[in-house]
């Protein structure tokens, strides 16, 4: 029995591709017969797959030479359409519903949206249905798609409260060093006061999907950090998510989630750096009060600048007079106000500390 009762789990792409390109029908169907075994013991389970690129290309052959943004939208157009089919078949066998959601970063980038977005999928849990995510290439402008789908996975963890994150690759987890050396060993736990482990973590991507093993590490720390455990697995094994779930020896790469409690919005903020529309800079007072023990909110005296165009309540970025970034807040005035108070005393502030996310207050 699993000790988790609600999971992400996120497929990659070269985990559900074959070599040739074509969809790896054998493994999606083992994959599903294990999370319908996990649904059936009533584990709540969002899966998000990548795959759909991948299918097209097996499925279409453009008449001439295409661009990134169009070869994108033609086949995954395509194969997304196999690739639910073929998930809505597997999951009947079971007697399973599963839905498909399509999403854009763009259309997360409100909190109205946001969590529209989340009774969506709270109304098909409920419901007993499975929701099976993948972002929409069709429509998706490429500064405002999710890096892949690992950090579109991660948002989902975060917004459905998952208690569990599964990123499933094609390799077994985090190495302390190159996969391909022999003398590499996976590194098992990573605990959330642990060091950053970014400059060991080689930076390529896969041959199908987007992203890297950078882009899960950076990923499942954020996740990890609001109090989800993340697990990085090769889902090339057989039977890998009954194996994780029942056996703490399987090899892979757990980050323990951290004690601390996040509330729902601060989450959904900490999730929307792509989403800013501005800079606010504040001084080193600013800071110290900021990233300090207790809870601070940004004050007009503490800005030096403001960079950008935004309205009230739109995401911005903040940064010390050095340019590292300090968090993430939604603002309470617009630029045009902001830019107004700066320095100035006795005001309201421009960002309340329960619309600020400071990162490294929340390690």
């Amino acid at each position: 029995m699993s000790r988790f009762k609600r999971i992400t789990i996120k497929v990659g792409s070269n985990v559900l591709t074959r070599s040739d390109g074509k969809l790896d029908v054998s493994r999606m169907s083992a994959l599903v017969d294990q999370i319908a075994e996990l649904h059936k013991q009533g584990v709540e389970i969002i899966l998000v797959s990548s795959g759909a690129v991948a299918s097209g290309k097996s499925e279409i052959h453009a008449k001439s030479k295409l661009d990134a943004i169009s070869s994108r939208q033609l086949y995954s157009a395509v194969g997304q359409a196999k690739l639910i089919n073929r998930y809505y078949d597997f999951f009947k066998e079971h007697g399973i519903a599963c839905g498909q959601v399509l999403t854009t970063k763009e259309s997360l980038g409100t909190r109205r949206h946001y969590l529209n977005q989340k009774n969506c999928m709270r109304v098909m849990l409920d419901n007993n249905v499975i929701p099976v995510m993948n972002e929409n290439d069709t429509i998706a402008v490429t500064e405002l798609m999710f890096t892949d789908n690992d950090e579109l996975s991660g948002m989902i963890a975060t917004m459905m409260d998952a208690e569990a994150l599964i990123l499933l690759s094609n390799i077994d987890g985090i190495y302390a060093g190159s996969p391909e050396d022999p003398g590499s060993e996976v590194i098992k736990i990573i605990h959330p006061d642990q060091q950053d482990l970014s400059e060991y973590i080689r930076t390529d991507t896969s041959s199908f999907g987007r992203g890297g093993m950078l882009t899960k590490y950076r990923i499942a720390r954020k996740v990890a950090n609001e109090g989800i455990e993340v697990i990085i697995a090769n889902g090339k094994k057989e039977n890998i998510l009954m194996e994780l779930l029942a056996d703490d020896a399987v090899v892979c790469t757990r980050f323990l989630p951290s004690s601390k409690e996040i509330s729902g919005v601060k989450k959904w903020i900490s999730h929307s750096d792509s989403f800013a529309k501005g800079k606010i800079y504040v001084n080193a007072g600013a800071k110290i009060a900021l990233l300090g023990a207790k809870a601070s909110s940004l004050l007009p005296i503490g800005v030096i600048a403001v960079e950008g165009v935004f309205e009230k309540d739109d995401i911005v970025k903040i940064f010390d007079d050095s340019d590292n970034q300090l968090g993430l807040g939604r603002i309470g005035f617009n630029s045009e106000k902001v830019a107004d108070m700066i320095g100035k005393k006795g005001k309201k502030p421009i960002i309340h500390y329960d619309y600020l996310y400071l990162e490294q207050n929340e390690e």
